[in-house]
């Protein structure tokens, strides 16, 4: 890699996790009571019951016209536990490494490659069960539902690393929320 090219990487990274640490100050006080590893933990278990829920209208829509008017309440709600979860949880799942300590690298590093394990084996058995069924089941409405497994597939992926690290990380130390609220 030449000289120029890394200068740019570095100056990225350097800029992300300036804004990281900005955006971090900001939230850190937000939903304190939401911080413990039980309500992490069931914000976890919501997303993942969200997620069941959309699959569930997906399938649904291929033989009920008004299943797709469900997907935006149902998606409204995805995005508030969603954000909530990465909000209490620090949002290290996507944090960049200068960030993190190396404890946290570890923890974020080991979360992200099972997430990734987990999208590419979702997507996979979405768009293999979408070959299927287009080539024996013949329905209008396939593409769309088959699109949305597809997306959910995507997006379960996707919240699989902040959900790991929201369910395993401990509590913090109650001498460590003293001291961060001390002027």
């Amino acid at each position: 890699m030449s000289l120029p090219d890394s200068t740019i990487l570095t100056r990225y990274q350097t800029y992300r996790t300036r804004r990281f640490l900005e955006n971090d100050n900001k939230t850190r006080h937000w939903l304190p009571k939401w911080r413990t590893q039980k309500r992490r933990r069931a914000l976890s278990v919501a997303v993942i019951a969200t997620l069941l829920i959309l699959l569930a209208l997906s399938i649904s829509s291929m033989f009920w016209k008004s299943a797709p008017l469900l997907w935006l309440p149902m998606t409204i709600v995805f995005i508030v536990v969603w954000t909530m979860l990465q909000t209490v949880s620090g949002r290290h799942s996507d944090a960049p490494v200068g960030a993190l300590d190396e404890w946290e690298v570890q923890q974020r590093n080991q979360a992200r490659s099972i997430g990734l394990s987990i999208t590419q084996g979702l997507v996979l058995v979405a768009v293999f069960i979408l070959i299927v069924l287009s080539s024996t089941f013949d329905n209008e409405r396939l593409a769309y539902a088959g699109g949305t497994w597809t997306l959910i597939a995507l997006m379960a992926g996707i919240c699989s690393p902040a959900i790991i690290l929201a369910w395993i990380t401990p509590d913090p130390d109650p001498e460590d929320i003293l001291t961060e609220r001390a002027p």
